[in-house]
């Protein structure tokens, strides 16, 4: 009868464990790490990036706010160079465009394009960032403290849909996860400007 009423009570907190960890899972979808975290899907598959929030703030609720606006919907990726990086977000789709404001660049010494999979900032030189981004094929140092990096690649299989991306293909849309709370609100005052200007168009 002990044997039978610990076999019982074993299988109860199993059941109730697993349960706990199902909900945690689901609560958060695809994205049970709790970081920030985007999606971007394109014409040739999703890229699933982590976003540096504690290491580039700036960077990350720009990106943030511009993929929950749906700024990104559609644009296509411009510049393409093999073994060297993919780069897409501008609303001309010719390199020259720009959301309409330009913030300061943001560079962390624990974030460098050390490799494959480095989510970057294009800019036009100092402090001239707005929306257009790239992703790397390979480590390139030499853009260290002159681009900043606020992102990676989740994986390999992310990394694979990088490499297949071709000048002209489009990003259909880019979806945010996490609690983006905190950094929404600690930014509030560079998001209410950018905002303003973006409504503004």
């Amino acid at each position: 009868m002990k044997t039978t009423t610990s076999i019982l009570l074993s299988l109860i907190v199993l059941f109730a464990s697993s349960s706990l960890a199902f909900g945690a899972e689901t609560a958060t979808g695809t994205n049970p790490t709790g970081e920030i975290r985007a999606a971007m899907e394109t014409s040739k598959g999703v890229i699933n990036l982590t976003l540096y929030a504690d290491k580039a703030p700036v960077t990350v609720a720009n990106f943030v706010n511009l993929a929950n606006r749906g700024f990104y919907d559609g644009l296509i990726f411009h510049r393409v160079i093999d073994n060297f990086m993919i780069q897409g977000g501008c609303p001309q789709g010719t390199g020259r465009g720009n959301p309409g404001y330009r913030f300061q660049d943001e560079f962390h010494p624990d974030l460098r394009h050390s490799g494959p999979g480095t989510l970057s900032m294009a800019n036009a030189g100092p402090n001239t960032n707005g929306s257009q981004f790239f992703i790397t094929h390979v480590a390139t140092p030499w853009l260290d403290k002159r681009h900043s990096v606020f992102g990676h690649v989740v994986s390999d299989k992310d990394q694979e849909v990088v490499n297949k991306i071709k000048r002209g293909d489009r990003i259909i849309k880019v979806t945010i996860s996490g609690d983006t709370r905190a950094l929404l609100d600690e930014q509030k005052e560079h998001i209410a400007a950018w905002n303003k200007t973006l409504d503004s168009k």
